[in-house]
């Protein structure tokens, strides 16, 4: 070889060199390893679809993904070293629970963050009170407001406040001004009252279905601030006069008495007289920042109203007719938040707790067959 081609050579030969040694590799042309962190080591839902989010801290640029169809992710690139990560979980329609995971990667590190999700409820994974059955449940994993066919609303203002002087303005999620006053998110319900411009908005939802006699239950965490007054109740499908025909008042609490729920029964026989014949009370310490079982058991002799389960209060049929026992005809249930009103504004109303908060997180109902 002469000395001409000998040069050419070495030229070439280098430069090949320096075109194969990028920067940011190691050994081979392999990408150099980088750190990332997330703010997620597992991400666990129900089937109802679901958004979350991961803060990513990394030494340079990172990318994200999930090798799952029902899982997305949002960007999927980022030349910034920190960033966020949306997740959306597509609703799993599925009595089987499944698994993934998302991934986020810089240079050749990778930080995988499993993802599980339950499959929709199905009447078989509800347990029965002995001697009772399932005939009726809302356990709000679809959809992003209540189910039409499962509930209807009252709006306005109603008389003379809902007859106690109530400051709040019932709305229907379902249109423009409903002010996103109940929505599902993550297999809860979220019943919020809150103040747009000068009024106070909220809900007062009934499910479409009557029920006489039966197990009745809810599980849910309260609102807090005073003027709230969340309440899970049942008034007679066939209504003439008040308190007549009966109201069965599962579970209320008012924010000026926090954490005390009360269970009470109205009759002409029985009405606001305070007595334990129709009125009990618990304290239950978490019940603003916690779920807790509300419940009543309903039958042609008795109503005992639970909390967790444990009985506070039995009101039993007298034998003396319709004033003390108008409970023998269908009623239905009944979920609100007021505001105010002469119980729960009775100590006055603090506007800075707004928005305030009911979550539900199921509704269900059971007979005898």
């Amino acid at each position: 070889m002469n000395s001409k081609m000998l040069s050419a050579f070495l030229l070439g030969a280098g430069l090949m060199v320096c075109a194969c040694g990028g920067k940011e590799t190691g050994g081979g042309g392999v990408p150099a390893a980088g750190t990332v962190t997330v703010s997620e080591e597992s991400i666990s839902c129900t089937s109802a679809e679901t958004t979350t989010y991961i803060s990513v801290n990394a030494s340079d640029s990172w990318e994200s993904y999930s090798n799952d169809d029902w899982i997305s992710v949002d960007p999927s690139y980022s030349k910034s070293s920190s960033g966020t990560v949306t997740v959306v979980i597509a609703e799993n329609s599925k009595s089987a629970s499944r698994s993934g995971s998302v991934v986020v990667k810089c240079g050749s590190t990778r930080k995988s963050i499993p993802v599980t999700q339950a499959g929709i409820i199905t009447d078989a994974d509800i347990e029965a009170p002995e001697g009772y059955t399932l005939v009726w449940h809302d356990e709000f994993e679809s959809g992003t407001v209540p189910n039409k066919s499962n509930w209807y609303y009252e709006t306005g203002n109603g008389s003379n406040g809902w007859g106690n002087n109530e400051l709040q303005y019932y709305v229907n999620p379902s249109t423009p001004e409903g002010f996103d006053c109940a929505s599902i998110a993550n297999g809860i319900l979220t019943i919020t009252c809150m103040k747009e411009g000068g009024t106070v908005y909220s809900i007062r939802m009934n499910t479409t279905e009557s029920w006489t006699y039966g197990y009745f239950e809810a599980r849910m965490k309260l609102p807090s601030g005073k003027g709230t007054w969340p309440a899970f109740w049942m008034m007679p499908k066939n209504f003439s006069t008040w308190p007549g025909d009966g109201e069965i008042d599962i579970m209320e609490e008012v924010g000026y008495d926090p954490n005390n729920v009360h269970s009470t029964i109205h009759c002409n026989k029985y009405n606001n007289s305070g007595t334990s014949i129709e009125s009990a009370r618990k304290k239950v310490s978490t019940a603003q920042t916690e779920f807790h079982t509300y419940a009543l058991e309903w039958t042609a002799d008795y109503m005992k109203f639970f909390v967790d389960g444990a009985a506070i209060l039995t009101y039993k049929n007298d034998g003396t007719g319709y004033d003390a026992w108008p409970f023998y005809t269908p009623f239905y249930l009944k979920l609100n938040l007021a505001w105010g009103g002469d119980w729960g504004g009775a100590q006055g109303v603090d506007e800075s707790c707004l928005p305030a908060t009911f979550e539900i997180d199921y509704v269900r109902v059971f007979q005898k067959q």
